[in-house]
């Protein structure tokens, strides 16, 4: 008896049961004739990224819990999680042929690496007369609709883009897969007739190799902690219909924020669930905020950057880059160092790259003040290298979204108010006057009273003693003094957009003395 036909789901990002267009197509395929077909959800491991690959310790972990949780999640369907090893195309050009694929689906993506990957495995699939389908279901809107709808080009203003989705209908989320019956389990292939786990996904131990580098597991990586954190956050509709993300405390030692980026990130949570609960709650309470600083506006700001990085495939770049204006920014290596390691000697920037570092996890203002401070506050590095340190040490790194917030707080494109300057003293001083949270990250100030905690330089090397913490010996000095230098950068941002402006034959959005005409917005770096 020839063995069965088998359908395959292709999971990348949308590492979800729920809300799965995709997945659920191979289902009801399978279901409507158990007997023709077998279902094998897949994810590739390519072995070889694991080596180059710029991710961290703690969201490989993430990554594993979450193939962990997912596969749980399948077999409560009757299948399970085919984690393959082996790039892409050597992995499909065997599994077409030995599993007698005639399906394949997968979630699109925008990002040019996977565009490339997947015009491949097209190519591969159209060879072995495989079907292929690929469903937009990473962002509550289709990128290329939004562009198309826009004339043809990705609206460079939040309010744009605002306007444009308002005729744009939200597709609802699909349900859940049926269960598959006993009779539609795939036979064994060749690999697991030698191995029987030979699929299992990976180990803690197979994706870290630097697990001294693992941090809190604060924020358990998979779909069904992504729901519960859902629920959990709109189980308070009133906070919800009030809530401005300008108003949340950057420095509070719990989450003054949902924290759903990293499961929207790895899509452990559908975007387009999310946004159909939140709509809910806001018909129901008729006076809440409005975008650009409501829970809703951080769900658009999302797509805002997702439309924007569609239409660029160097969006991660200065070069090259239709968006960005050209800066000559500088090289520093130590002062590099010191940003990313937490050293720079203000508690307030150091406490918060500490608290990137050991969780994976830090509030979008947070994110503002160090991203402000490496580039045009006050070290004047350019932000392709504080981007590429975001894209290791964070759990919720997405590459349209670390781009485009990089871009905007380096005063590069989307945002050109950069004489509004954070503070690495004042800012955090707003909603910490004690410094606790520089207690708690920045352990070696923790004896220092609340008058000095965020200036430590104004101690006196006596007090520096009875505190236990002495400047150049146990904290590093400031490497930069932030009175001047921001105002010496100003100047440098103004000759830089003035160069920009006789480049583009005054197309600049700014006026001559750099005051940028249009409404304020407000960014979001991360839910």
């Amino acid at each position: 008896m020839e063995s069965k036909i088998t359908l395959v789901h292709w999971f990348r990002k949308g590492l979800r049961v729920h809300d799965n267009p995709a997945l659920a197509l191979v289902f009801s395929k399978a279901v409507s004739q158990p007997t023709k077909y077998c279902v094998r959800p897949i994810f590739i491991l390519d072995t070889a990224l694991l080596e180059w690959l710029r991710v961290g310790a703690n969201r490989w972990r993430f990554l594993q819990q979450t193939l962990a949780d997912l596969d749980t999640n399948l077999r409560k369907l009757n299948t399970q999680l085919y984690v393959v090893r082996g790039t892409p195309a050597t992995v499909f050009q065997r599994i077409f042929k030995e599993w007698r694929v005639s399906l394949l689906t997968f979630e699109s993506d925008i990002e040019p690496y996977a565009l490339k990957r997947d015009a491949e495995i097209q190519r591969l699939a159209k060879a072995a007369r495989v079907k292929v389908d690929a469903f937009c279901s990473h962002t509550i809107y289709n990128p290329d609709l939004v562009i198309q709808r826009n004339g043809g080009n990705a609206p460079l203003t939040y309010q744009k883009f605002l306007s444009v989705i308002e005729k744009i209908n939200v597709p609802l989320p699909v349900a859940n897969p049926e269960r598959l019956s006993d009779e539609q389990k795939p036979p064994k292939d060749t690999m697991e007739q030698e191995n029987t786990n030979c699929y299992a996904y990976p180990t803690l131990d197979e994706l870290v190799k630097r697990p001294e580098e693992l941090g809190e597991n604060k924020f358990v990586g998979g779909e069904t902690e992504g729901l519960r954190r859902l629920d959990a956050s709109l189980s308070n509709e009133s906070w919800v219909a009030a809530f401005e993300k300008p108003n949340t405390a950057p420095n509070s030692l719990e989450p003054s924020t949902t924290v759903l980026s990293p499961y929207l990130k790895f899509g452990c949570l559908s975007s387009r669930l999310f946004h159909q609960r939140l709509m809910s709650i806001l018909k129901r309470q008729t006076k809440h905020s409005k975008p650009p600083v409501s829970l809703l506006g951080q769900l658009l700001w999302r797509e805002f950057y997702y439309t924007a990085a569609a239409s660029e495939p160097n969006f991660d770049r200065m070069l090259g880059n239709k968006f960005c204006m050209q800066i000559p920014w500088e090289t520093n290596e130590v002062h590099l160092s010191a940003w990313t390691n937490g050293r720079t000697g203000y508690p307030f920037i150091d406490a918060i790259m500490r608290q990137l570092r050991q969780e994976g996890w830090i509030h979008h203002l947070a994110r503002h003040a160090v991203a402000c401070f490496l580039t045009r506050g006050d070290l004047w590095i350019s932000w392709e290298e504080g981007q590429k340190v975001f894209e290791e040490l964070l759990l919720d790194q997405d590459w349209a979204l670390n781009a485009g917030n990089w871009m905007w707080l380096s005063a590069s494109a989307f945002f050109y108010q950069y004489f509004r300057v954070y503070s690495p003293v004042a800012f955090g001083k707003k909603t910490d006057p004690t410094g606790a949270y520089i207690r708690k990250y920045v352990p070696e100030l923790a004896k220092y009273p609340a008058g000095c905690i965020y200036e430590p330089w104004k101690a006196t090397l006596s007090a520096q003693r009875e505190y236990g913490c002495v400047l150049g010996e146990d904290y590093p000095h400031r490497i930069v003094i932030h009175e001047t230098v921001y105002k010496e950068n100003i100047k440098r941002m103004t000759a830089a957009y003035k160069i920009n402006r006789e480049v583009k034959e005054g197309k600049s959005p700014c006026d001559e003395s750099g005051k940028d005409k249009r409404r304020k917005n407000y960014c979001d770096f991360g839910s």
